[in-house]
Parts: structure tokens; C-alpha cells; sequence
């Protein structure tokens, strides 16, 4: 199965790549695409192995708090669709840095911009590549390291190929291939769970409390973020302002706007966007509570105490079980699916940040636009190459460390330091190139401070990260305590896991997104230049151009 996959996916690059000709193509897929065709692949982009394997998991573990997850995600495409999806498409051309350029200095601007851009990339990226390395793993019962390293540079070669060969347009078609393989695997799992309890979705809640060994308060709020806890809460307020303003700024996602022809249809894909991934987080519902009810919450926990491996379990268990042929050809789908989810989202990842490389950094700002459409793809190609490269070695370093905070950092850098600079350069008119940089990075800065100062780099017990009762051998050696040491916090964290973390919060954003705002504020109202009438009429043709698309490329 991994192997048609993978062969398929490589006929459709190959496929796509023949009919790249020109920048646009290469960038933007020559903007051919259709509502529903870029609705597919922008949800192919979205609904990551975090999303697929990642929310299943939490929802088995945690009950009624895994459940925040999904509508973060899902609200977020709300923001997207009334802010920024028709005014991005009519105001830019290739990146989010040319809504910037419009009416400010463009070299600071797409400078920052293009920075921001390549660092949540490739934060994403090696969170991406490592759970790759994770699910093969788990499918070949392999664990040396020889073994992930070859699946993580494997991973990396076929997205350096995918975006090399095929560029926007066999990325796109990658991705709706995946989209459509994700929603037939996920409806296929729940009918086959619900089955099991006679469509009674009641049975499956009753069954998947009693379960999982918390009992009612597994339906209930609190269970991970703790009613009684003050901490935990604002850590709630916080990771659900990340998802929900990450969203709108998260590079990967914003690019696949200019692959439409005009606004209208980017305002349409978005709303089928937002139908496929509603109906899949729903359908993550059942998945997880699925799973918390047949196998069990502890068993999934002793498997793997991140609950990733949930959805996998599920399947192998709707097959017949560990051992049994329907068991192994499950298995061996929903994994080679997940495999899918990872190729299609690096692939988005790497064409973004390769984009903004060569026509950000390379075209406008060491060139000054003097290039041609051929050397830009040129570079974008090389820069693919580089940036594939670096997350390739990034993540064989990675590989054993706890990577919640890589995708933590990316929607919070994303809504701390992407969003702001979009907003503002579109709605309000006093904002200049010193407010755009200072925002950009500002919440940047903010986002890897906050993180580097939480639980998840200093994991020492605190109110919000409860005492690990049984540390075994390797976390016992990697926290240089006793193995029977009983006030040991997070056994995964990053630096340290018996010292305290200065902030209580795993999630940034309640910290980082106001302060990349008000940087921005700042910057803009703090600027020397007074505004002028060439500013005003910049303004104003942004202003009729987001609108309306009069002047779009």
C-alpha cells in the first residue's frame, strides 16, 4: 500500500510538472484551480497527521477537552473567510509579503515577512517528518534508529520531489489525492464504529466513559485542563486563541488563495474548505471516543502515552486485532493514509517557504525585481532543495525530543506575527513598513520566548504539569533522577524535565498574539515619516483592489 501510494503520488508530480511553464504556474498553479478542486487541497493542507492522529488521540484520552481541539480548528477557517481569504487573493500575487508590499518600503517588509514564513515552516516541517518517522515505526515494528532516520530522509527526498517536479500544481493535486483518500478512510472507521453499537451514539459515549477509567468526568469538561486549576484554564484561553488566529497566518494555508482565478472563487473554496474539514472533525469524534470505547483508554496510554497511536489501534482493531489479516490490511491503510497526510502537508510547507524564498528574498529583495519568471523558479527549486535539505538533518536531531511545542510555535508565531501585519495593511490606514516590521517580528521573538520558558522546554512539576508516578529507564537516565522518584514533572521536555517553568503555560498565544499586535500598534503610531498623499493613494488603491479585484493579477 505505501508503495502504490507513493507511486501514484510520484505519476501525478511527474504528471503536473510537464505543464509548468511560466512563475504563475510554478507558484500558483497557473490559478487553474477549481472552488471545490482548491477547497480539497486547501483541506489536504489542513488536516495534518497532527490533525488525523493527534485529535483522535486526545479525544481518547482526555474526553470531553480532546473535543476543544476540533472546533479550534474548525473555527478557525471562520476568521480566514471574513477576513482574509477574498482581500488576500486580490491583493496579492505569490506570498503574503506582496499584500505588504503594496503600499510600504518592500524590502523591510518582504525581508520580515519571508523570515516568518521560513521559521514556521520549518517548525511545522520537523514536526511533520518526525511523526512520519513515528507512524512507520509503528507499522514495520521498527525502532532502531537506523530506521527512522531512513524514513525521515525518505519523507524529505519525495517532498523536495513532489515541490521540485510538480511546484503548486502537482502539490495541489497530491493533496486533493490525500484529502479524498482522509475522508473515505475516516468515513469507512466511523460507519464500521458505530456499527458496533447499533448507531446508538449514546452506547458509544456510555461505553467509551466506563472505558476509559475516569467515568462521567470523561464527558465533562476538565479533565485535562483542570476545572479547579487557574493555570490550566488561561493555558485553554490560550492554545484556542492559537488555533483560531493561527489559521489566517499560517503561510502554507495563505498561498493556496492566489491558485484560484479571482476572489470569488477563493471565497468559495474556502467554504468547501471549511465542509470537508467540518465533516472530518466530526468524524474525529468518533474516531476517538471509537477508540476510547473498543481498545480502552489505558491500553492506548500504554501504548503510547501521546495517544497518536489511537486511530492505528482503531483500525487494526476493526480489521479483527493484532495477528489477523483484516487487522494487518487496516492497519497497513489508515497508516499508509497518515504517510499520505504528512507527504501532502511538507510538500505545502516546502513550496511556501521556498516561494517566499525566491520571489520575497531572492527577486525583490537581493535582485530588486530584476529577474526573470525562469530564474525565480530556478531558484525556488534550489531553495526547495536547501530548505528540504536542513529539515531532513533538523529532524534526525528532533526525532527523540517531545515536538507538541513545534506545532505550538507555528500557529502562535503564525497569529502573533503574520496575522497582525495582514490585518492592519489591509484595514487600517495608518499603518506603515516600521508597524509591519515591528509586528512581525515582535510576536516572533515573543512566541520562541514564551515557549522556551514553559512546560514543554522546563518540565519541572508545577499546578499545571501533574507528578509522573513511574519514570522508566530511559526517562529516568534523560532526567538524571532516581527511577522512583515521585515529583518528577514532564519527562519529555526539551532542556530540563525536574526544573520549574517561569511561565505555567504550554501555549504562547494568550501571551505572544497581543504582544505582536500591540507591537505592530506601536511600531505604526511610533513611525517619524509622516503620512503623505502618495501613502493615502496607496491605501486607497488597496483598499479598492481587496474589495473589489481591480487590478488583481
Amino acid at each position: 500500500m505505501f508503495a502504490v501510494l507513493v507511486v501514484v503520488t510520484l505519476g501525478i508530480t511527474f504528471w503536473a510538472g510537464r505543464k509548468n511553464r511560466t512563475a504563475s504556474d510554478f507558484y500558483a498553479g497557473g490559478r487553474s484551480f477549481s472552488a471545490l478542486q482548491n477547497g480539497m487541497a486547501i483541506g489536504g493542507d489542513y488536516m495534518s497527521a497532527a490533525s488525523f492522529l493527534g485529535i483522535a488521540g486526545i479525544l481518547a484520552l482526555s474526553g470531553y477537552d480532546g473535543f476543544l481541539y476540533s472546533i479550534g480548528f474548525l473555527v478557525a477557517w471562520l476568521v480566514a473567510l471574513l477576513l482574509v481569504a477574498e482581500p488576500m487573493r486580490n491583493s496579492g500575487r505569490y506570498t503574503m509579503a506582496d499584500v505588504l508590499a503594496n503600499r510600504m518600503r518592500e524590502r523591510p517588509v518582504r525581508m520580515a515577512a519571508s523570515v516568518s514564513t521560513i521559521v514556521v515552516s520549518i517548525f511545522y516541517l520537523l514536526a511533520q517528518m518526525v511523526g512520519a518517522a513515528s507512524v512507520v515505526s509503528l507499522l514495520l515494528d521498527v525502532k532502531s534508529d537506523t530506521a527512522q532516520i531512513s524514513v525521515i530522509a525518505a519523507v524529505g527526498a519525495l517532498m523536495i520531489v513532489y515541490v521540485t517536479v510538480g511546484g503548486m500544481k502537482g502539490t495541489s493535486w497530491v493533496q486533493i489525492v490525500k484529502a479524498g483518500l482522509l475522508m473515505v478512510g475516516a468515513f469507512v472507521m466511523c460507519v464500521w464504529v458505530l456499527a458496533k453499537f447499533d448507531f446508538n451514539v449514546a452506547d458509544l459515549l456510555g461505553t467509551a466513559a466506563s472505558k476509559s477509567g475516569s467515568g462521567e468526568s470523561f464527558l465533562q469538561p476538565g479533565l485535562k485542563y483542570g476545572a479547579t486549576d487557574g493555570w490550566s484554564k488561561i493555558d485553554l484561553i490560550s492554545l484556542g486563541l492559537a488555533l483560531v488566529l493561527g489559521t489566517a497566518g499560517l503561510p502554507h494555508i495563505l498561498v493556496r488563495f492566489y491558485t484560484v482565478p479571482n476572489a470569488r472563487v477563493a471565497r468559495r473554496s474556502v467554504t468547501w474548505a471549511i465542509g470537508i474539514i467540518g465533516v472530518f472533525y466530526l468524524m474525529t469524534l468518533i474516531l476517538g471516543f471509537g477508540a476510547a470505547a473498543l481498545i480502552g483508554s489505558k491500553e492506548i496510554k500504554k501504548a503510547d502515552p501521546t495517544g497518536n497511536t489511537a486511530a492505528t489501534r482503531l483500525a487494526e482493531h476493526l480489521g479483527g486485532g493484532a495477528g489477523t489479516t483484516g487487522g494487518a490490511l487496516m492497519l497497513a491503510f489508515i497508516a499508509a493514509v497518515a504517510f499520505a497526510t504528512i507527504l501532502a502537508v511538507v510538500a505545502g510547507l516546502t513550496l511556501a517557504s521556498s516561494s517566499s524564498f525566491a520571489h520575497d528574498l531572492y527577486a525583490n529583495v537581493f535582485r530588486k525585481g530584476r529577474t526573470t519568471d525562469a530564474e525565480e523558479v530556478k531558484v525556488a527549486r534550489i531553495a526547495a532543495l536547501v530548505i528540504g535539505t536542513a529539515a531532513i538533518v533538523l529532524s534526525v536531531f528532533a526525532r527523540e525530543l517531545n515536538v507538541a511545542f513545534l506545532v505550538a510555535l507555528a500557529f502562535a508565531i503564525a497569529a502573533s506575527a503574520n496575522l497582525p501585519a495582514i490585518v492592519f495593511s489591509l484595514f487600517w490606514k495608518n499603518f506603515n513598513t516600521r508597524g509591519a516590521v515591528f509586528g512581525i517580528y515582535g510576536g516572533l521573538v515573543t512566541s520562541v520566548l514564551v515557549v522556551a520558558l514553559s512546560p514543554i522546554c522546563w518540565g519541572g512539576a508545577t499546578d499545571t504539569k501533574p507528578a509522573i508516578k513511574q519514570l522508566n529507564a530511559k526517562q529516568a537516565d534523560d532526567c538524571n533522577v532516581s527511577k522512583d522518584r515521585k515529583d518528577v514533572g514532564n519527562a519529555t521536555a526539551l532542556f530540563s524535565c525536574t526544573t520549574p517553568a517561569p511561565i505555567p503555560l504550554e501555549n504562547p498565544g494568550i501571551i505572544s498574539i497581543p504582544v505582536g499586535f500591540a507591537c505592530a500598534a506601536i511600531g505604526a503610531m511610533s513611525a517619524r515619516r509622516r503620512r503623505t498623499d502618495d501613502d493615502d493613494r496607496k491605501f486607497a488603491e488597496l483598499e479598492v483592489r481587496a474589495l473589489t479585484g481591480a487590478g488583481a493579477h
